[in-house]
């Protein structure tokens, strides 16, 4: 099973980036293999689009499930409709956060954040 976990930086060390669409990088990790493999998200600093972009990259990985923060809903429409789970991760690393997964220990997203949330002040 693959799981995606939204990445502040290039390792499992990294913190999780609360952020989906707008994440920095993404750690998609095979959990029988213990193999992972971390993708830029070219999609993050696009004007818009970027929580559909996402959600279609993790369709085309493969990935099952994914550990975040927070999920717009462009890519919560995405996701549910392609059948992956979203949880909410911790504020710890990414390898941690794969941990709490494993064991449980994270709770389902159901709600989203409102459109464009990720992107800042734009005042």
């Amino acid at each position: 099973m693959k799981i995606c976990i939204t990445s502040s930086g290039e390792t499992v060390e990294s913190m999780l980036d609360p952020r989906f669409g707008r994440c920095s990088y993404f750690v998609v990790a095979d959990l029988e293999s213990g193999e992972h493999t971390v993708i830029p998200n070219e999609a993050g600093v696009s004007g818009g689009g970027a929580g559909i972009s996402s959600g279609q990259l993790m369709v085309e990985k493969g990935v099952e499930a994914i550990v975040t923060g927070n999920v717009g809903p462009n890519a919560m429409n995405v996701l549910k409709a392609a059948g992956i789970s979203i949880y909410r991760g911790k504020t710890e690393s990414v390898k941690e956060n794969i941990e709490n997964y494993k064991a449980g220990k994270l709770e389902k997203i159901t709600e989203t954040v409102p459109s464009h949330f990720g992107m800042g002040n734009r005042s």
